[in-house]
């Protein structure tokens, strides 16, 4: 038996063996793809360290590299832990690490956002905070509905303590570690709200916590804040962590806040085996809390730390390597380094000024289309990045009438639409029925007879027992609440059909349950009940969202600890960005703010509204800070572009519905001339085209002033202009660029164009003279009803 059981041992050891030499030849094809200075910190394997990486400069190839040698040196995988700022990082991250050492290897990494490890992290750990293991991630609009019911229970004035603000004042107290406890001994921050006219703050704050913590719920800020204090409350979880994570890599370590900073000093105290990874130039978070001083002071924070800089840039050209290189030496507060490129010199940096944001997007549909055209690119090969959303219309508007597909990312998610949260949160209920802001969104859609007014009992019922209103719901017949007894009935009914949901769950996969609740909770009758093009889009979403639970579900069977579980996708959902989503085509022009646009490239790059108070914002130019941390965001922009960049700005510009003057940006100026190609001059003054110097007459400008005035024979004055009475309007013809189309000249089935929605084909005309209007059923606005008179059409056939 004792022979058997060596032999065993003794070829599992061979296999071992042959798999490592399998592993560190595979290894070391990789590794000689590196740099020397790539090469350095992916060999380095013991010891607090910091790569300070340039834009583009392979810092991700790195990581992966140096995760995989660790492996290779008989770390495992199971002690290493690494965190990057999105799911979609973390994927590709995973994806080269297992064509290196395999699927099976790969898979024990822990590997993801701060948010979604640590999420990982207190489901293991929730009961020693009190929370259930399945706790619901509430998302930024949960949380937002949830502030507002607070505030008007406590009948605060809404105008006053607007809920997005207070929210926003929550979330920066988590973020600051400032806790209900710790707020309330800030005379400080008691003092600021009550100067604000705000002075309820701290028991909106107090009641939202006590709130979520009885639906058994955590907010995005909790994850981290929970996270810290189950490591500094609980000693044996620290140690137990440290212990596990041997080895630890953060990936944009200039992009952490103070509560990240403060996780990822505690899991690395014991070892100190962490390398950090980021760039100083592009820390572009300060509004969301991140703070540009962790990567600076790195090196006082641990003992011996060993410094790395990754300078060649392999995405751009070299104009604009060097046109970013002179904007970002403008700022005061950086880390050494020089960042430098062996690729071609290629095109300068095109300057263009335009007259109006209209002429701007005009100008930047025309510029793809050419482009796109003479060199056979794709459309994919394009971005537009702004400063702020507002700016997408024109832009979109430009785009639609040449035909160039484009994709706007960060507008409404397709998880924030209302029919897909409809859906999700009858799922929530599934798996935690205290989830107070899920059950109130569902209680009564499809409407069943259950007004605001109960919802209203029910809260106060479940404030004053101190219980969920699931729970009080479950025990109508037990408790004394003004409800009739219809209303109980439908109550009953409610909570019956979401335990049977819950029976279900014990056995099915998440498509087979998300289909049975469609069905019966009424959702997909309400949508086709109605018939509207709107109704229809919305049953076109849930489909949409079932095809996704679909795949996730044969996705997860490749995991080994994986079952497609409810469970498995919420906290997939709940944690998902809009950048990790998959949206198939990808052959679209990239609408995008810059901040969205980190760490992405494109080969040609176009940057517009280069103008003072735009970018940079009005909002950010009260301290040096703010101001070297939108030169760093236009350096992020920049350094985007693969072989063209493109910065545009206008003269007049519409801003909260007036036109306003704008003048360019100081960030062209601050942009070395050598590397700059201005189409346009950037100071030449703004002329009215409408004047000529010859209506002024022949005289002569030099020392006029001295001159005594020519003496002129007075004129008549014109007789006053008094309007006749009784006039009549005369109809004018050919006074507009479009054709008046209610007299006859439009028929159904011509193909007209619309400025705002694109190309359509008339579907009906009804009404008479100045009264008719046209059913027409447009590419990108569906079926619109307009009145011909004031519709802006043009007949193509």
């Amino acid at each position: 038996m004792f022979i058997i059981i060596h032999k065993i041992i003794q070829l599992k050891g061979e296999l071992w063996l042959n798999s490592r030499f399998k592993i560190n030849d595979r290894l070391e094809k990789y590794l000689s793809q590196l740099n020397d200075a790539q090469l350095a910190p992916t060999l380095q394997k013991d010891g607090p360290m910091i790569v300070i990486a340039g834009a583009g400069s392979g810092k991700t190839r790195v990581l992966t590299y140096r995760i995989a040698y660790l492996m290779s040196q008989g770390v495992d995988s199971f002690n290493i832990l690494a965190l990057t700022f999105t799911n979609k990082a973390a994927k590709e991250m995973k994806g080269r690490i297992a064509s290196i050492v395999g699927d099976s290897e790969a898979k024990n990494l822990w590997m993801g956002t701060f948010h979604s490890v640590f999420a990982k992290i207190l489901r293991f750990e929730a009961d020693r905070l009190g929370y259930p293991s399945n706790f619901t991630i509430y998302d930024t609009q949960d949380s937002q509905r949830l502030i507002s019911s607070i505030i008007k229970e406590m009948n605060l004035d809404k105008d006053i303590y607007k809920y997005k603000q207070v929210h926003s004042r929550i979330s920066s107290y988590k973020n600051s570690l400032i806790t209900v406890k710790a707020y309330f001994q800030n005379p400080e921050l008691i003092e600021a709200d009550t100067a604000a006219r705000r002075p309820k703050i701290g028991e909106i704050y107090k009641n939202y916590v006590d709130r979520c913590f009885k639906a058994g719920a955590m907010d995005f800020d909790d994850l981290l804040l929970k996270t810290n204090e189950l490591l500094t409350r609980f000693p044996d979880v620290l140690a137990k962590y440290q212990d596990k994570f041997r080895y630890i890599l953060v990936d944009e370590y200039q992009d952490t806040n103070h509560s990240q900073y403060l996780i990822v000093r505690a899991l690395s105290d014991r070892f100190q085996n962490i390398c950090v990874v980021g760039d100083d130039a592009q820390s572009i978070y300060a509004f969301r809390g991140a703070n540009i001083n962790n990567i600076l002071n790195f090196q006082r924070d641990y003992d011996d730390v060993k410094v790395f800089r990754l300078e060649q840039n392999y995405r751009s050209t070299k104009n604009i390597v060097n046109a970013a290189n002179s904007i970002i030496d403008k700022n005061q507060t950086k880390l050494d380094k020089v960042v430098w490129t062996a690729n071609d010199e290629g095109a300068k940096v095109k300057v263009n000024r335009l007259m109006t944001d209209g002429d701007e997007g005009r100008y930047v549909a025309s510029s793809i289309f050419e482009n796109r055209m003479q060199n056979q690119l794709k459309n994919s090969d394009f971005a537009v990045l702004y400063r702020t959303n507002a700016q997408s219309r024109a832009i979109e508007d430009a785009l639609r009438k040449r035909d160039i597909p484009y994709r706007i990312y960060g507008g409404l998610s397709f998880y924030q639409r209302k029919e897909i949260k409809d859906v999700l949160s009858y799922l929530r209920l599934v798996i935690n029925p205290a989830d107070e802001e899920a059950l109130k969104r569902v209680i009564n859609f499809p409407a069943r007879g259950i007004g605001q007014t109960t919802v209203d009992r029910l809260v106060v019922a479940a404030n004053g027992f101190e219980r969920s209103i699931f729970e009080v719901m479950q025990n109508l017949d037990k408790i004394d609440i003004k409800i009739n007894s219809g209303t109980k009935t439908k109550l009953q009914n409610f909570v019956t059909m979401i335990e049977s949901f819950q029976v279900m769950n014990q056995t099915a996969d998440v498509f087979e349950l998300a289909e049975h609740v469609t069905k019966v909770s009424g959702i997909i009758r309400e949508f086709n009940k109605g018939g509207t093009p709107e109704d229809i889009t919305r049953l076109e979403n849930i489909e949409e969202l079932l095809n996704g639970m679909k795949d996730f579900v044969e996705g997860q069977k490749e995991l080994a600890d994986a079952t497609g579980s409810l469970a498995e996708f919420l906290e997939d959902v709940a944690l998902a960005t809009d950048l990790d989503a998959d949206k198939g085509d990808a052959n679209h022009v990239a609408l995008m703010t810059i901040h969205l646009a980190k760490g992405l490239e494109f080969p040609y790059v176009y940057i517009v509204g280069l103008e003072e108070d735009l970018f940079p914002s009005a909002m950010s130019m009260n301290t040096r800070s703010e101001l070297e941390e939108e030169r760093r965001l236009f350096y992020v922009a920049l350094t985007r572009a693969e072989k063209q960049a493109y910065l545009t700005y206008v003269l007049s510009r519409y801003r909260w519905g007036k036109l306003i003057d704008a003048e360019p940006s100081r960030f062209i100026e601050e942009i070395d001339d050598q590397y700059l190609d201005v189409l346009t001059p950037v100071h030449e003054p703004r002329q009215n085209p409408m004047l000529n110097a010859d209506i002024f007459g022949d005289i002569e400008p030099n020392n006029i002033r001295f001159k005594k005035p020519v003496k002129r024979k007075s004129e008549a004055k014109p007789p006053k202009f008094v309007a006749p009475k009784n006039l009549k309007r005369v109809t004018k013809s050919n006074s507009s660029e479009k054709t008046n189309l209610f007299d006859g000249k439009l028929a159904v089935g011509n193909i007209v164009e619309h400025m705002r929605f694109g190309k359509g084909e008339v579907l009906k005309i009804e009404g008479k003279g100045a009264d008719t209007k046209a059913e027409i059923n447009f590419e990108n606005g569906g079926v619109k009803k307009l009145l011909l008179r004031f519709a802006k059409l043009d007949v193509l056939g």
